[in-house]
């Protein structure tokens, strides 16, 4: 891998745009949001990091150089003066003001989420510039972020209806299996991450040197020893029974938990003969918990038929609610197949069945960290205001052929309104209520979120009212 060009780190026809705007301006403000998708709220996060590792590398005289070079081979004209003009002007730190929500808030599609405009005339043109990067910054941790947040809203409302410790329960339900599924490295930290604001399980290694960098979070999520396929398959079928008995030997501890795929070969007979027979007293013995993995089958069906196996072999309680428990000693994960709508079906059948939503969590991997895209919530960036010859005007768009993608208008605030959040023209927003505040301008970080503050306003941001 290389440190790309910053200068680069956009798209071809932005190279071309300092020459078509209207003479004498002087600033263009652009705002960034969710137009909508399969949500009822988004979850607003990731943007610091973007400001911190890009925003504040200042430009230098060779990545003019470079980048002229390849903007004159690609066919494309390139502002070498306006760059030249930077470095000598500003040190090649980037002009622009950035303002955003609070990190972590919790509020539905169509609002402002974050604004950008340049702070000095000369370089109007340096907005737009940046849309490539910035939209991206922030579209990508969001979308799993809200993915992520959507899944926490389903486990919650099962937990509610049949556990006796909701919250106690909730917070290492879904964990993150997404790592080897997602297109590189920075995904993986940036929607680690992302996940990590709704739960505190992942496998994800790459997202906790992340949270601690970006948002200055020690430790933002944990893991157990865990079997894989080959680490169970390389004993042969003939000595599964040693396989799974070597991971208890290894792992198991009082007050432990240790995670055994079951389903190399014949998941009821594991579950059945093996762990609810020739090993059930060295389960039990432990004092810890073992998670059984199902890895293959239709999940909603494979999960019931799993933990009814296993409340037969080691037994289940009825708790307050009327719902059978599983012996602390066994719980399963399913990681095969989950996404949001898979994790309810397969709540609703354990439910139906007479269990707890205690007995299951889950892995989540491609649909968490991959399995979407910019048009997943509809997610844009446009200019919404010019200033020609001093004078502020509305930039707008409004295509007869597709009514819904039509643009804001103006400078933007966002407060929160007796019915829920609501953007409107900064003018109309008290400044005192005005949620979109500035957090980068010129080189400098305003206001740094830390991991926790984002956790507790998610957690909190919902209603509106608070």
């Amino acid at each position: 891998m290389f440190d790309l060009n910053p200068l680069l780190n956009t798209d071809s026809y932005k190279l071309s745009h300092w020459l078509q705007y209207p003479p004498e301006t002087q600033e263009v403000s652009s705002y960034v949001e969710s137009r909508g998708g399969p949500f009822a709220n988004i979850l607003f996060f990731g943007l610091q990091a973007f400001l911190i590792d890009y925003l504040g590398k200042p430009i230098a005289r060779a990545d003019i150089d470079d980048a002229e070079e390849v903007a004159r081979a690609h066919g494309l004209p390139f502002h070498r003066a306006g760059w030249l003009d930077l470095v000598a002007r500003h040190g090649g730190v980037l002009p622009v003001e950035i303002s955003a929500i609070p990190e972590g808030t919790v509020l539905a599609p169509q609002n402002v989420l974050a604004q950008i405009r340049n702070t000095d005339p000369a370089f109007y043109w340096l907005t737009s510039y940046l849309e490539t990067a910035f939209l991206r910054a922030i579209w990508y941790p969001t979308t799993v972020a809200t993915v992520s947040h959507a899944c926490k809203q389903v486990i919650r409302r099962a937990l509610e209806e049949t556990s006796d410790d909701p919250e106690g329960q909730l917070p290492f339900k879904l964990h993150d299996f997404g790592a080897r599924g997602v297109s590189s490295l920075e995904s993986a930290m940036l929607g680690g991450m992302a996940h990590l604001v709704n739960f505190r399980g992942t496998d994800t290694l790459a997202a906790l040197p992340a949270a601690r960098r970006y948002y200055d979070e020690p430790m933002a999520g944990f893991s157990i020893p865990a079997a894989e396929h080959s680490t169970i398959t390389a004993w042969g079928r003939d000595n599964e029974a040693a396989a799974y008995a070597n991971m208890l030997e290894k792992f198991g501890k009082p007050g432990g938990l240790v995670a055994v795929v079951s389903d190399s070969y014949d998941l009821f007979n594991a579950v059945e003969n093996i762990w609810g027979g020739v090993l059930r007293e060295q389960v039990l013995a432990m004092g810890g918990t073992l998670v059984v993995r199902p890895d293959s089958g239709h999940p909603p069906t494979i999960v019931r038929q799993t933990v009814t196996l296993l409340a037969d072999k080691f037994g289940a309680q009825r708790n307050g609610k009327g719902f059978f428990v599983l012996n602390p000693a066994v719980r399963v994960i399913q990681g095969d197949g989950v996404d949001v709508d898979s994790i309810g079906e397969i709540l609703a059948e354990l439910k139906d069945a007479g269990f707890a939503a205690d007995n299951i969590a889950f892995g989540m991997g491609g649909a968490l960290l991959q399995r979407l895209d910019r048009d997943t919530l509809r997610f844009a960036m446009k200019a919404s205001a010019i200033k020609i010859g001093g004078v502020w005007r509305d930039v707008y768009k409004e295509p007869s052929t597709d009514p819904a993608k039509a643009s804001k208008r103006g400078r933007l605030a966002l407060r929160r309104g007796a019915s829920g959040f609501e953007t409107l023209r900064v003018e109309n927003c008290p400044a005192e209520e005005n949620l979109l505040a500035p957090v980068w301008r010129d080189g400098a970080l305003l206001r740094r979120w830390r991991f926790a503050e984002i956790r507790e306003t998610s957690e909190h941001a919902c209603d509106p009212r608070k």
